[in-house]
């Protein structure tokens, strides 16, 4: 450490401080009232399941008030505008399974992997406290405008009456804490997430406990253990079930097992949050949630998100690299130089029991095929906030997962849309297209029923009748660009690595003065040779310091031969780009 700071103040010494670049910061909305009209526009109808060519949106304060072809449609005489000729709007999305207390990061859940001494959990949540508004934003600028947190403290009705004054939040559905059979450890004891009931009327008590927040709807924890019948807490969920449809709400079950779900879904519950991932759906089965109306959330891609990560096994989507957060993202890769005492296991070691895809993944995909052909109700979510979860970045890397499990493109849009608002009891206010309701819009350049990766980079997004930019909803801080070209490093991105970094950006040797890089191409050339050949690189970050418009990394870096290579950066950030590095060896 010593030797980190004498570095460090030779290395600033030699090193001059230009003036701070100027960080963005979010906008605070649109405040004005006058009405938007967005005429001739390719809309997307997700009720009728077809494209309307040529049509005009009259949006008046939060709504939609007229619909219908352009040539048809008067703009209001005060109205704002928008030309959207050649391009397509389709609603805002939902991610209907979501968990505002996890962070996605790998210290979030203590009761999957206790890393505790080495991160206290009490800092993973205060990270989530301390970075709702950034976590929020980031799901606005992936399209996402409403999202369903299945289940969590007391404080989700704090976050969501939060949300619905803050125009840079999406809107939430939220529940409490989850009634459940089985209580795992080392999570929150003050406001629990989780929460175990023993009786029937324990059940029935912690539903009533939640009344005066007034949930959207009821969230169970099915969880059976190793010796324990799924019909030996059955009555539990059942009595939970019974009191929430008795308060007018509806209920989401945890029921990974065909036999658990089976169970939960007879006693009545509306949302199987998961999919089945033990047996393969039979007929009966099938037809027990299609005349129960049940809701289907497959979330077909969280377990690998622990398993990537407990594996280092990592092929971070674009997606992740630019929208999810840099900092949380940045500790999934911390097994890599941690002491295995500390884990419990040795990473390498587990890359043999854990396969990817596994034999659960591919009953996923079958359920989730044959609930689509059976007409069930299939609903898009996330389980975000999980281990290798990243809130609203992971969204896209989940439909394209339900796109190779066989669903079409327009199946998608209405399982992330329409169908959750159908599935939440929403659909009144939320999911399309309509007059009279609520103004939740993507502006797409291109068709995403002809191609889903349009939604990987929407410009434009209407949010509760307001026009937002997408790409001024996140910051551009001097450590979030150093994060995000350490995270893309890692995981050995040429294009996500080169994203922070100026065109003209110059690398130099400190201690000498000598240039060793100039511009990117010279980067692109040096650094793609290396991501090819290093499988095993990895960069530690050590210490950071942060000071203005400079960023200084001790690093350490492994996977190239058989040294550690020890070295301190020093970042220089100019118009949002790194302009300047500097290393001392």
């Amino acid at each position: 450490m010593k030797r980190y700071y004498l570095l460090l103040k030779a290395a600033l010494l030699m090193h001059t401080l230009p003036v701070c670049a100027q960080i963005s910061t979010p906008p605070t909305g649109n405040t004005g009232t006058p009405p938007i009209c967005i005429t001739h526009a390719n809309v997307i109808d997700v009720i009728n399941n077809k494209t309307l060519r040529d049509q005009t949106i009259v949006i008046t304060q939060d709504r939609i008030t007229q619909t219908g072809p352009t040539a048809k449609i008067k703009p209001p005489a005060d109205a704002v505008i928008i030309d959207a000729t050649g391009k397509y709007i389709m609603p805002g999305m939902t991610d209907a399974h979501v968990h505002f207390f996890q962070s996605g990061g790998l210290y979030t859940r203590p009761d999957a992997v206790n890393l505790t001494a080495i991160y206290p959990y009490e800092k993973d949540q205060q990270w989530v406290k301390d970075h709702l508004d950034d976590m929020m934003a980031r799901y606005l600028a992936c399209g996402i405008t409403t999202v369903a947190d299945v289940g969590g403290p007391l404080s989700n009705f704090r976050i969501r009456d939060k949300a619905g004054k803050e125009s840079l939040h999406p809107n939430a559905w939220v529940t409490g804490p989850l009634v459940s059979t089985y209580l795992p450890p080392n999570l929150d004891k003050k406001d629990p997430p989780i929460v175990k009931v023993t009786t029937p009327e324990e059940a029935r008590e912690l539903v009533r406990k939640q009344l005066p927040y007034q949930p959207d709807f009821i969230k169970i924890w099915y969880i059976v253990v190793p010796g324990q019948p799924a019909e030996s807490t059955l009555p539990i969920v059942s009595a939970a079930i019974a009191e929430s449809h008795a308060n007018g709400l509806k209920v989401a079950v945890h029921a990974t097992q065909l036999e658990t779900a089976r169970l939960a879904v007879t006693a009545g519950a509306d949302i199987l949050v998961h999919s089945v991932d033990d047996k393969v759906f039979d007929k009966a089965m099938l037809q027990l949630l299609k005349s129960k109306q049940t809701v289907y959330i497959p979330t077909l891609t969280v377990t690998n998100g622990y398993k990537r990560a407990f594996t280092q096994q990592f092929d971070f989507p674009a997606q992740d690299l630019k929208y999810g957060d840099p900092f949380m993202l940045g500790t999934l890769t911390d097994l890599q130089h941690m002491d295995t005492s500390a884990a419990g296991f040795y990473y390498k070691n587990l890359r043999s029991r854990h396969k990817l895809p596994s034999a659960a993944d591919t009953i996923m995909r079958q359920n989730l095929q044959l609930a689509r052909e059976a007409g069930i109700n299939i609903v898009a979510g996330t389980d975000a906030g999980n281990i290798g979860t990243l809130h609203a970045s992971s969204y896209l890397t989940e439909l394209k997962a339900m796109q190779a499990a066989g669903m079409s493109n327009r199946d998608i849009i209405r399982a992330a849309t329409i169908n959750a608002a159908i599935g939440f009891g929403k659909a009144k206010d939320y999911g399309s297209v309509e007059r009279g309701k609520m103004a939740d819009l993507l502006l797409l350049e291109k068709d995403p029923t002809e191609d889903l990766e349009v939604l990987a980079d929407i410009a434009t997004v209407i949010h509760r009748g307001k026009k937002l930019d997408t790409r001024t909803l996140l910051p551009v801080t001097p450590e979030i660009l150093a994060q995000q070209q350490l995270n893309a490093y890692n995981a050995r991105n040429l294009e996500a690595f080169l994203a922070p970094y100026s065109d003209s950006v110059s690398i130099y040797d400190q201690a000498t003065g000598k240039l060793q890089l100039q511009g990117k191409e010279q980067m692109r050339k040096r650094y793609a040779g290396l991501f090819e050949r290093a499988k095993e690189l990895h960069c530690e970050l050590v210490n950071r310091m942060v000071m203005g418009n400079i960023v200084v990394d001790q690093e350490k870096v492994t996977g190239v031969g058989s040294k550690v290579l020890e070295a301190i950066a020093i970042y220089t950030i100019e118009n949002g780009k790194i302009a300047k590095v500097s290393f001392v060896y």
